[in-house]
């Protein structure tokens, strides 16, 4: 389980953690919102049924997201978790890095004109007190009992 603030870095090291290893990826933006204009967040049962049938039908894998409830549905299957908790400033600057996500967006163009809101967003991350909070993923952290590690920038060994 890797999870952390918006432009932390989750996907690239899942990314690299799956590649490496030959793991399953999740990326949890794919299943906790309903595909309708704007965005609005799918009840937590049909995201729970999503993730639960995704590590039922693989053996190994990562899951990633920002969503401390979501995460939380799948904490007692991991083997691990990661908080990449990253300064505010570093996550705005892998936010405007970032490459394209085309099970986001259907353009570059189309991802980057979301950019500002993103950052906006990302800016929000101490102070908020949401399931996608630093306080949040603080709690989840220090609650887990089993391996954890936590990444304080994007320099890290897998």
């Amino acid at each position: 389980m890797i999870f952390g603030n918006s432009g932390s870095g989750k996907s690239t090291l899942a990314k690299e953690i799956c590649e490496a290893e030959n793991l399953s990826h999740l990326d949890l933006d794919t299943l906790a919102w309903q595909p309708i204009s704007p965005p609005e967040r799918k009840p937590i049962v049909e995201s729970e049924v999503e993730i639960l049938t995704f590590i039922g039908a693989h053996r190994g894998w990562v899951i990633e997201g920002c969503y401390s409830d979501l995460v939380e549905i799948a904490l007692s299957f991991a083997s691990e978790i990661i908080f990449m908790n990253l300064s505010v400033e570093d996550c705005i600057k892998n936010a405007q890095k970032r490459p394209w996500e085309p099970h986001k967006y259907e353009s570059k163009e189309a991802q980057d004109s979301n950019l500002e809101m993103l950052i906006q967003w990302i800016t929000q991350y101490p102070e908020r007190d949401d399931t996608f909070s630093a306080l949040a993923h603080t709690r989840l952290y220090n609650q887990y009992e089993g391996e954890k590690r936590m990444y304080t920038s994007n320099e890290r060994q897998i």
